[in-house]
């Protein structure tokens, strides 16, 4: 279990997208036999949308966003208090649900998605968050696992959590200046000692696209060389976070 915290602390600290965070996050499921899972943040205002990082099948995901189904989800609904981690079933006894809600669990089980294991993340600024192993049924290997490595997955849950709002939540602000998603994006790999080709290769763009974004988030910063701007950019992560 160790090996395995270690690998999976090292690919969301290297992570700069959404995929990157999945793939993480499912790979290490996927080592202790938990097959899908799905990481919701909520917005802190009433307005905004919420962020989604999942291995569930595209179709729910995206029918679930579209429905704004976190609003009556009632494990989402749980999550919001924070506590410890809960497991819920398709019956969700224990639970008042309405039709509405129940009509909700009926459509996640069309997607084998019957049972789960939810972590409450509640942060320091006040952000909620849940991330969720699920499957199609309670079967003996995944009460075993929700048990026994409840702790375990309830710790990877946080760090999960702190990364995704460290690098992702940001809107491309460094020290106050607006930076474009890809200017940002190429800055933060340049800050992991990439050049403008690799980063080109990272990301299915010219090296001279690369290299145009990265002269452009160092002119706004005001700085003179790539370098003093990947410093600009963690010294701002490091004040925010």
């Amino acid at each position: 279990m160790q090996l395995l915290f270690e690998t999976f602390m090292e690919h969301p600290s290297e992570s700069v997208d959404e995929a990157d965070f999945r793939d993480a996050m499912a790979g290490a499921a996927s080592s202790l036999e938990l097959i899908t899972f799905a990481y919701l943040s909520l917005p802190s205002q009433p307005s905004g949308k919420p962020r989604l990082i999942s291995n569930y099948p595209a179709r729910w995901t995206a029918h679930y966003l579209q429905n704004r189904y976190q609003k009556i989800d009632p494990v989402i609904m749980r999550a919001r208090c924070g506590g410890c981690p809960f497991r819920w079933g398709s019956d969700m006894r224990g639970f008042a649900t309405s039709q509405v809600q129940q009509r909700l669990f009926d459509e996640a089980a069309e997607f084998s998605i019957r049972c789960g294991l939810t972590i409450p993340i509640v942060d320091r600024r006040g952000c909620t968050a849940a991330v969720t192993f699920a499957a199609d049924e309670p079967n003996p290997t995944f009460l075993r696992v929700a048990e026994r490595y409840e702790q375990a997955l309830q710790l990877m849950a946080t760090c999960f959590h702190i990364y995704v709002r460290r690098k992702l939540s940001g809107n491309g602000m460094v020290d106050g200046v607006l930076l474009t998603p890809r200017e940002y994006e190429c800055l933060q790999w340049a800050a992991r000692g990439k050049s403008a080709w690799d980063i080109a290769g990272i990301l299915g763009i010219k090296p001279r696209t690369a290299a145009f974004h990265l002269d452009n988030a160092k002119k706004k910063l005001g700085v003179r060389t790539i370098t003093q701007a990947a410093v600009r950019l963690a010294d701002s992560r490091s004040r925010i976070h």
